[in-house]
């Protein structure tokens, strides 16, 4: 049975107390245990086997940007540090010269998956289906408890789509980039000016790129924003500093139509992924998607995601939906991670 049969739309999910409209909490819980998986849900095997029947002339591209593409650090995130490991004679390994190496990264510095407990309600602590994470919990490794999830110590973390297969799905480009340049003519389109994508700007670009959207896919929306941060030049550098960033409007609207679609999962080379419309120290920064799908829908968000060459290949066979595979890191308790995502068309 299709998810748009299966579940309610936004306006009619049930009333969760304390929440607004179009809290998703207990909508996919089962004989009494508390669901941590939330719009991933939407992918069922028949969403998979439909996925596959995507592949259509073998290309496949790495949506994955390198760990270290941004050149100038941000304040709270740490680059990456590779250390390659020389293994010598003192393994007595019969003559060989090996190596390993090191690499210790913040997990959203580059691309990534925002898993459901990235962001919490600031009244409650609360994220997704009501789980409350916190930083002991996170940092659990070894208790039963955290690794099988059977009890307390259960979070819907990213290391948890293992024991689904990780996620396998269709995926949809919207080039809103290519769209606005190309279609629209706008040839001073850039992604640091801050612009809303509306729901009615995704609907007309879809149209036109020929794309579809059904239950149990992911939504991917390309801005053309990592082939800036990666070169930026001085003027890029003056845009920055506003902190305006083109994305997917954040709004009510964009919430109830996103849910409404039944995606699994969304992602864009953003790195909000929402419009970002400037920052300052008295108001901060609001984004509204952020609540809306990680902590009401259970929906992770994927950001900083490397769409040029998925572009350039979708344009080449004019093709704009494809075989989408994902599988995060697995180590537990991960509130993030590079999506080692890979599009096939």
């Amino acid at each position: 049975m299709d998810a748009k049969t299966l579940y309610p739309d936004f306006d009619d999910l049930p009333k969760v107390e304390g929440q607004p409209q179009g809290c998703a909490w207990g909508v996919f819980d089962k004989d009494g245990v508390k669901d941590i998986y939330g719009t991933l849900n939407f992918i069922t095997p028949e969403t998979v086997k439909a996925a596959a029947a995507e592949v259509q002339h073998g290309i496949s591209v790495s949506l994955n940007w390198s760990l270290n593409a941004i050149k100038y650090p941000f304040s709270h995130r740490q680059a990456p540090v590779h250390t390659p490991l020389v293994l010598g004679p003192d393994l007595n390994m019969k003559g060989l010269l090996g190596f390993d190496d090191s690499l210790t990264f913040n997990t959203q510095y580059s691309s990534q998956w925002d898993s459901l407990c990235h962001v919490t309600h600031s009244h409650s602590g609360e994220t997704y289906n009501g789980f409350v994470p916190t930083a002991e919990k996170l940092s659990c490794t070894t208790s039963p408890a955290c690794i099988n999830g059977h009890e307390e110590g259960v979070l819907p973390t990213l290391d948890r789509w293992h024991a689904r297969g990780g996620l396998v799905a269709r995926g949809v480009l919207v080039d809103w980039k290519r769209y606005a340049e190309e279609v629209k003519g706008e040839k001073e389109w850039h992604p640091l000016d801050g612009y809303k994508i509306t729901t009615s700007d995704l609907e007309e670009a879809a149209r036109h790129f020929g794309v579809e959207f059904r239950s149990g896919d992911v939504l991917v929306v390309r801005t053309g924003l990592t082939s800036i941060l990666e070169s930026p030049t001085p003027e890029d550098f003056a845009k920055m500093a506003n902190m305006k960033m083109a994305g997917v409007e954040g709004s009510e609207e964009m919430a109830r139509w996103v849910w409404n679609k039944r995606f699994a999962a969304v992602a864009g080379d953003a790195i909000a992924f929402e419009a970002m419309g400037g920052y300052s120290k008295e108001t901060g920064i609001d984004l509204v998607l952020h609540r809306y799908f990680i902590t009401l829908f259970g929906m992770s968000i994927g950001e900083l995601w490397d769409l040029d060459a998925l572009s350039e290949a979708c344009k080449k066979t004019g093709k704009y939906s494809f075989l989408l595979t994902s599988a995060p890191l697995n180590h537990p308790g991960l509130v993030a991670s590079p999506p080692n995502a890979t599009a096939v068309l």
